[in-house]
């Protein structure tokens, strides 16, 4: 039985900025914690330790860096880009008990989103994000709790992160209520100086997360721009107010109880100041865009109430093209010195 007491065995599946900033303050709070890494950041994990840059200091905490995860943990963190999650799940496999916690901390329309939904779509599988319909066998649903996550970092070498906004999750049980399970995760988290916030309607939460980063993300792939010129650009607040409108009736439709102000989530949108979005991120790097969990998922939930959504599709379709000609731009030169 998890327990905020006392030290749990946590793993954090995932090295990025996200799980390497959850894992420095679990850490320091006295946890024994599990970070699974690979390549350069596995090594520079055990030769130099994780470090952490936060508004609270500077943290250096002893955690395990491993290839592989060891014992079975009592809370599973798995952070990672959400292509990357069938793979990660199947990977974490050794540590998943009867008793374990698995709280995926992934961007986009999650795997689980129609577990304990009720209504004619309980259960349903949502295929943009599982389309072999592997994670929900390789993650049992009734140790899943569902995040939405507000820790914005950014690693500036392989296991050294820098974050500058406070540390927010809020998680729910996917069936709804407030169980004892969540509350001790939440006291937990919070003991670490992350602030969790237990939700008894994860999903209204996670709408407002799906339209900030639909709106946001595949355009600032398209115009190579910054939050700020997002949210205030008189030429790009066209599309952004379409695609706004056009997610927020499919959330309306599937339920939520949004507390979006349109107007204030602009404003509010245009005061995130000069921030690259991680997509554009993920783009100017050359890897792949989460293009399926933030877009194509919301496009498949509107489809389950004929809800056109054009604008988005048009948005969605200019973002993979933008990928394609950068992919065709670069890879001559990769061949060029490959060979």
């Amino acid at each position: 039985m998890l327990s905020p007491s006392t030290p749990q065995r946590l793993l954090v599946a995932g090295a990025g900025a996200i799980g390497c900033t959850l894992a420095a303050r679990l850490a320091a709070a006295g946890h024994t914690v599990e970070l699974l890494a690979r390549g350069a950041t596995l090594q520079a994990l055990r030769q130099h330790g994780l470090q952490l840059d936060d508004l609270d200091g500077h943290w250096r905490t002893p955690v395990k860096a491993l290839a592989e995860p060891g014992a079975i943990a009592d809370v599973i963190f798995l952070c990672s880009k959400s292509q990357d999650l069938p793979a990660l799940a199947a990977q974490v496999q050794p540590a998943i008990g009867a008793q374990t916690l698995i709280v995926p901390l992934v961007n986009g329309v999650p795997f689980w989103f129609f577990h304990g939904a009720g209504g004619r779509f309980d259960g349903r599988t949502v295929h943009s994000v599982d389309p072999g319909e592997r994670l929900g066998t390789l993650l049992p649903l009734a140790q899943v709790l569902g995040a939405v996550v507000f820790v914005t970092a950014e690693a500036e070498a392989p296991g050294r992160v820098r974050s500058r906004t406070p540390h927010l999750l809020m998680l729910g049980e996917p069936a709804g209520g407030i169980s004892p399970r969540l509350q001790a995760l939440c006291a937990l988290l919070a003991d670490a100086g992350i602030e969790a916030r237990p939700l008894e309607r994860i999903r209204d939460k996670l709408w407002t997360k799906l339209i900030a980063n639909l709106t946001s993300n595949p355009l600032s792939v398209v115009t190579r721009t910054t939050l700020a010129q997002i949210y205030s650009d008189p030429v790009l607040l066209d599309t952004v107010r379409a695609v706004m409108h056009e997610a927020m009736l499919a959330a309306a439709a599937h339920g939520a109880r949004l507390e979006i102000d349109p107007i204030e989530f602009l404003r509010l949108g245009a005061g995130m100041g000069a921030v690259r979005t991680s997509m554009l991120q993920d783009f100017e790097r050359g890897r792949p865009l989460e293009l399926a969990a933030i877009g194509d998922a919301i496009v498949e939930l509107a489809e389950l109430y004929a809800l056109p959504m054009p604008a988005t599709r048009t948005l969605l379709a200019q973002t993979r093209w933008h990928a394609a000609r950068r992919a065709a731009d670069t890879a001559p030169a990769c061949a060029l010195k490959a060979a």
